[in-house]
Order: C-alpha cells, then structure tokens, then sequence
C-alpha cells in the first residue's frame, strides 16, 4: 500500500507540474496578444483576459462531472412555490413604485446562425414584421405608459451582435424606454491539443472572427459590473433585474412575482429567485433545480455522470426545469462580485471549426449562480412563460393563429381548447427562415393541430387547415404542394401526394 501511495502522490505531482507549465504558457500566450491591443482598448481587452485566466484556471482543477450525484436531493417543498399560491396575493395599490424598482435585462448576445441568419438574432421578423426587440420594447413601452413608471431595458450584447443592435436602436429613441447596452466578455477559443489559444492578437474581424468567442450568460455579473451600469442602476434606485433571453416570448414582465420580491409574506427578501415549469418530453435535456449540501442548485445535463442521465432525464423523477426568467437582486450581485464569490460551473463546450480545427470555449451560465446567493426562491410558472424561438419550429408556432398578440406580449388564442402547444418537426429544408418563409404562402391554421412533422421539399399553398396528427414526408427526388385551401386532419401524406386516412 505503501508503494501505492507514493506512485498516486507521484502522479498527482506530475499532474500539478503539468498543470502549471500550462498555465505558464498560457499566460505567455495572453501576454503577446494583450502587446497587440491598441491603447484604447488595452483596459477592456486586459479585463477580458483577466477573467479568461481565471476560468481557465478553474478548468484545469476540476476533474470529471462537478456534482457528486449520491448528495443530489429533491428541494424541500417550500423551496419551489407554485406560481398560483403567489398569484393569490394580489397587487399591492402602489404597484407603481415597486415597478420603479426594477430593470429587464434581455441577453442579446446570439446571432441567428442557427436559423441560417447572420446577424443578431434579436433581428429576426418574428410576428408582423416585428422582431424580438422590437416585441421586447413594445412590451416594456405599455408597462411604463400603464403605469406612468420608468423600467429601463438593458441589452447584454456580445462583440457579435453589438454594432448591428446598436445601428437599430435609434429607431427605439422616441419610445418610452430608456434602453442602455453593455457587452459580454470577448474570451479567446483554445486549441484542443495544445490548450493554447488560437488567436495570435487581438483583432476579431476577417480570418481572426473565429478565434473568439462570447462566454456565455454567465459572465453577465462580471461583465454588468465591470460596465459601470450596475452601479449606476443602483444610484437610480433600481433594486431587482428581470434576466431572460431575448428569443423567449414568454418572458415578460410579471407584476406578480415582483411583488412577492418587493414585499415577501415573510419579511425576508430574496436575492435570486429562478421560474421554473414542469418538463415535457421535449425539455428532458433542461437543467433542473436540486437541493445539494443545503443550497438550491442548478444541475445541468452536462454536469451529471454518464451512469446517471438517463435518472436526469427521467420527467417523474425531476420534473421541472429552469426557463432562464431570473429576478436578481442588484446590491446582492454587486457584494458577491465585490467579494469574487459567485461561483458557476465550467462548461466546457467544443467546436470544429470551419478549417477542422477542434478548439473548446469555456462558458458559464447565469442560473448556476443561484448557489452563492442568499434566499433563493424556485417559482414554478406556467408553460406560457416559457416560449422560446431556438429554430422554425418554434417560429411556426409563434407566428401562427394559436397565438394573439397584444402589446408586444403573446398569449394563447381562447379558440384553443386545450392549453399544450402542439408539437411541430420540420425538416431540413426548413431549417433556414428563408426556406422556411419561401416554403409557406401563408401559415396554416393550427388551433386543432396536435402534432405537424414535415420533411422534405414541401410547400404550403394559402389558407390551409391542419389538424390532429398531420404527417407530411416527401422522398428524396420527391416534391409536395398542398394546394391552397386544403384541409389535412388525422392525415398521412407522402410520396407522390397521396393521401391516406391516419
């Protein structure tokens, strides 16, 4: 045993010279790109790399999945309350005031690359020509015109999306919204092999675009912090900020959850409060809430052992999953990041790129910090609050006669009769929004529909009516065109357009 010890204590020796030779080079390496940065960027550029080196020495500490599964525990009861119960209280008369107190904070750092678009994609034509942003803005707009109050709406911009968001911002400067911006750590992707980064200096434009990536949400607390505009935010009284994602519909603001911030039954505030809604088969790979050493805790599927996902994934077993709609205290962002004390997970996200180079980007996401604040509150909201647009699946959706749009917000048509959104598949022929748009003259009526997969090189004629289960599959060399008008209920069509009973 004894000469076991001692190869294990030699092995861990190697491992941490290893380790610091890495870190060595890696700090040699930042050090000839910050020598590069033009003197008006030096300060940004040297904060950047400044917490780059951070995440990348917490990289090479960590070994293997972060959680321990044997001490992953079901919250208890109250840690997770039903939006209902919150709902129940009412409003308070002087909602106003409490609205004054809080800022929206939309994570615009994504470009459309996804739904073959190039620019950000807060940019895309969601419902009547109106874009995510432009939805986001209408929504807040009515808010301050309804209650004569002042919520501002923050932008967390990536060095991808920022000079395009900012061109289209002016058409907002005679809106009733004050709209501020600040962007997202620039972090440099590392070669696999080496671990190393591939960037030779600090330019990001031409052949450089890909050496460079946004981390994540995550570095939305350092990044709100180091801009100033946290501060700033708090001076003006602001106290709460209401984070999602720009492509979630459903994320709007809701007066009451921030009046159970504002005004807790208890007396003692929350610092973090996350929406949670129950999983359906198509969300088994959504993070989920626990209770681990005491503390809620956001788990993420690539956190879990391998012997262990398919538990994840079970929907009896964890049966809700984080929207990414988070209400955050500021004066408890600004002590934690004061302190360095918000600590997320690593994830640790490859990617080939273009040439076939195999580099990771080291990421963080925003909820996994709901461990390091204090009085973290679960809130299981419903289905409705959680509409996000990740492909044209989701878009046909959004567009489509199951929802009304009112003030920028959507909500589901009343001429539904049963409250699930149906489930839409649509091939790759429609993965891109100009496929997609070209491919639909006008979108089918959907209030009946259950369930749409489509695939192959299929069109849509104008006015067409689908319902129950509608299957569309057209063979390779094959083309489909449901004329106009057509009404395709409980239907199989495929091949050569005929048309069978289901």
């Amino acid at each position: 045993d004894f000469s076991k010890a001692m190869s294990q204590a030699g092995t861990s020796q190697f491992q941490e010279v290893i380790r610091q030779e890495l870190e060595y080079s890696m700090k040699v390496e930042l050090d000839k790109i910050l020598a590069t940065a033009p003197s008006n960027e030096l300060e940004h550029t040297k904060k950047d790399l400044e917490g780059f080196k951070k995440l990348f020495h917490r990289f090479l500490q960590e070994k293997g999945p972060s959680v321990d599964w044997g001490k992953i525990q079901r919250p208890p009861e109250d840690s997770i309350q039903p939006y209902e119960k919150i709902k129940a209280r009412g409003l308070p008369d002087n909602i106003a005031s409490v609205l004054n107190k809080l800022v929206v904070v939309k994570l615009n750092g994504g470009l459309g690359t996804s739904m073959g678009c190039k620019g950000p994609k807060s940019l895309i034509g969601v419902r009547n020509e109106n874009t995510f942003l432009d939805l986001t803005v209408q929504q807040i707009e009515h808010l301050n015109k309804s209650y004569n109050t002042d919520v501002p709406l923050v932008l967390m911009n990536s060095f991808n999306t920022d000079d395009d968001t900012k061109k289209i911002l002016q058409k907002y400067s005679h809106s009733r919204v004050k709209i501020y911006t600040f962007n997202q750590s620039r972090y440099p992707r590392i070669n696999k092999e080496t671990l190393l980064p591939i960037a030779k200096d600090v330019s990001y434009s031409g052949e450089n675009t890909e050496c460079w990536y946004p981390p994540g949400h995550g570095d939305i607390y350092a990044s709100f912090y180091n801009s100033g505009l946290l501060d700033n935010l708090i001076g003006e009284g602001k106290e709460y900020i209401f984070v999602s994602n720009i492509d979630n519909l459903g994320a709007t603001v809701d007066l009451y959850i921030l009046n159970h911030l504002m005004n807790p039954p208890n007396g003692k505030r929350c610092e973090f409060v996350m929406e949670v809604t129950n999983k359906t088969r198509a969300d088994v790979k959504g993070g989920t809430l626990t209770q681990y050493e005491n503390k809620l805790r956001l788990v993420e599927i690539a956190q879990v052992p391998k012997a262990h996902v398919d538990e994840f994934k079970s929907v009896s077993k964890f049966k809700i999953f984080n929207t990414n709609n988070l209400w955050i205290a500021l004066s408890a962002i600004k002590r934690l990041q004061e302190k360095n004390a918000i600590d997320m997970e690593i994830i640790v996200n490859p990617k080939t790129l273009d040439g076939g180079l195999n580099v990771i980007q080291l990421e963080t996401a925003v909820g996994a910090a709901i461990k390091s604040f204090e009085n973290s509150l679960g809130i299981n909201v419903p289905r409705s609050r959680f509409l996000p647009v990740k492909t044209t699946s989701d878009l046909l959706l959004v567009m489509s006669n199951l929802y009304s749009l009112n003030a920028g917000s959507l909500t589901m048509s009343e001429k539904r009769e049963f409250p699930t959104v149906p489930l839409v598949k649509l091939g790759s022929s429609f993965t891109k929004v100009q496929d997609y748009l070209r491919r639909f003259e006008s979108i089918p009526d959907m209030l009946e529909l259950d369930h749409l997969t489509v695939s192959g090189d299929v069109t849509f004629g104008k006015n067409v009516s689908l319902k129950g289960t509608v299957i569309i599959i057209a063979n390779h060399g094959d083309r489909i065109d449901i004329p106009a008008g057509a009404v395709l209920e409980n239907k199989i069509v495929s091949g050569n357009l005929r048309i069978l009973d289901h």
